[in-house]
């Protein structure tokens, strides 16, 4: 299948010919659907913390977190072109309300000054330019090229000193939870192309942001790997070659977020906080972003000290029944995993292996949120391949939609991941896990695409919260809907949380 020429191009990818072959392999087969028995709930695989606790969770963490190396990891090389659709296409002609809406409230925006001396400097008025050409200096490199740069570098939030970038709202969000005896550790995966602009918005202001908060910060970057890249195949699920026709010339594409799980497992850190660049507000209603932030840390770090003992219990020479009797209720109780049905015919030893196996992994404490109709995987019960069955966090495309039962499952769906999770990296030794052992390969996606005009399929790893946690311990843990600020479009920056 491969030329010479070809292989020269998989090696410098830094992907084995064997991986490949797997590659090329799903698309023939496709990938198998998620066997999902119910959908997660409060009280059936969803915590929901009382509020009079909160202050004694918040209070437990600020206690104990200085005995933690943390981190907040955040996925930042999506572009900003999604977010200006409309606006694109108002450039062409086509308007809509959402145009009408956005040069109504053009002086709300918190980038509208720059883009008034943007176009003051071309000599325009911004006041009584034509709405394209305010549409070109917004969108296009004739001003800001907000339309071509990732979201994390626009500006999103106006206050009394200027305006803030979803990167530093990170930088002042993390100083809050993720700060250990005052050194605050951040990492943003971003793409190649715009990381020295990243690097320069720190380093201009990391100073202020430190002297203002009392805080240092340990501010790192990363990119998808090319070796997660996934090659792509025409829809005879033959390699796709690029137009030029070159033997060397097949096409390899980014392979989705669940490429990032090589990023986080770079990552030298006993706690990691996970959350989306453009989910963030202005300071006024951070407090409960923080509170839940802190809750989800504490829990997992409840969590995670049972665990030690437990497995510590377990390794001694002579365990006693009581000791396996309590691993068996907290593996199912506190870590929502329920064993296979053969597990009741199991002797003590294997019962002690499995429950081993079990407790040694890494784990998550992920926010659930209400759902209220935005996409995104949801909370539920699935199958693993042992036979046991655990929380998973499932995209509508890993559910079977023709199979009525699996349809009425999804549809009974009350809460979704907004991508607010609090990991555990390391086991009792403070050994880092190896987090791509813990994936399910039979997650990935295949899409359709063009290039050249010519169809393509292309595929998707396991997606980084979906898939590639697929083996990890998992708690499910209700958090308000004011802590999911997403900004899909430019005008969600209007919005109240915004403002």
């Amino acid at each position: 299948m491969f030329t010479e020429q070809d292989k020269v191009q998989i090696a410098s990818q830094g992907i084995s010919e064997e991986k490949i072959e797997q590659q090329i392999q799903h698309f023939i087969d496709g990938f198998p659907f998620l066997n999902v028995i119910r959908a997660a709930t409060i009280g059936d695989g969803i915590v929901r913390v009382d509020e009079e606790q909160l202050p004694t969770y918040t209070r437990r963490y600020d206690e104990v977190a200085g005995n933690y190396t943390l981190m907040k990891f955040v996925p930042a090389s999506g572009a900003a072109t999604r977010m200006f659709k409309s606006l694109f296409a108002a450039l062409d002609g086509k308007t809509d309300k959402s145009v009408e809406q956005f040069f109504a409230r053009i002086k709300d925006f918190a980038f509208y000054e720059d883009l008034k001396a943007a176009m003051a400097a071309r000599e325009h008025d911004i006041e009584t330019a034509e709405p394209t050409t305010v549409l070109r200096f917004l969108l296009t490199e004739e001003g800001l090229n907000y339309g071509n740069l990732p979201k994390g570098l626009l500006k999103f939030h106006q206050y009394p000193d200027g305006p803030r970038t979803p990167v530093e709202e990170h930088l002042v969000e993390g100083a809050a939870y993720a700060n250990s005896n005052g050194l605050v550790r951040l990492h943003f995966t971003v793409s190649p192309e715009h990381r020295d602009r990243f690097e320069q918005l720190i380093i201009e202001e990391k100073p202020d942001f430190e002297a203002w908060l009392g805080v240092a910060y340990d501010v790192t970057f990363s990119e998808q790997k090319k070796s997660t890249d996934t090659i792509s195949v025409d829809l005879n699920n033959e390699p796709f070659r690029n137009a030029d026709g070159d033997p060397g010339s097949l096409l390899f594409r980014p392979a989705g977020h669940g490429a990032l799980i090589e990023n986080l497992n770079d990552i030298d850190s006993e706690i990691v906080f996970i959350k989306n660049i453009d989910n963030v507000v202005p300071d006024d209603i951070k407090e409960d972003t923080v509170t839940y932030k802190k809750v989800l840390a504490m829990i997992l770090i409840d969590a995670q000290q049972q665990l030690f003992r437990l497995q510590e219990l377990l390794e001694a020479d002579e365990v006693s029944d009581g000791y396996v009797a309590e691993a068996d209720e907290f593996l199912q109780m506190t870590l929502f995993t329920n064993h296979p049905e053969a597990y009741n015919t199991y002797t003590k030893e294997e019962k002690i292996a499995y429950l081993k196996g079990k407790l040694d992994r890494p784990i998550r404490v992920c926010g659930m949120v209400k759902n209220v109709g935005e996409p995104g995987g949801g909370p539920f019960w699935a199958m693993n391949p042992d036979g046991s069955s655990s929380l998973q966090i499932v995209e509508s495309a890993q559910f079977d939609m023709d199979n009525a039962d699996q349809k009425a499952i999804f549809d009974t769906a009350t809460h979704f991941n907004p991508v607010d999770l609090v990991c555990g990296l390391k086991n009792r030794h403070g050994k880092q896990y190896d987090l791509p052992r813990y994936r399910d390969m039979k997650t990935g996606f295949i899409t359709q695409k063009s290039k050249d005009g010519k169809d393509l399929k292309a595929q998707e790893l396991p997606g980084l919260w979906n898939g590639a946690m697929a083996d990890w311990n998992t708690i499910f843990v209700e958090v308000p809907l004011i802590t999911f600020n997403p900004v899909k479009t430019v005008n969600d920056l209007l919005r109240e949380e915004h403002q």
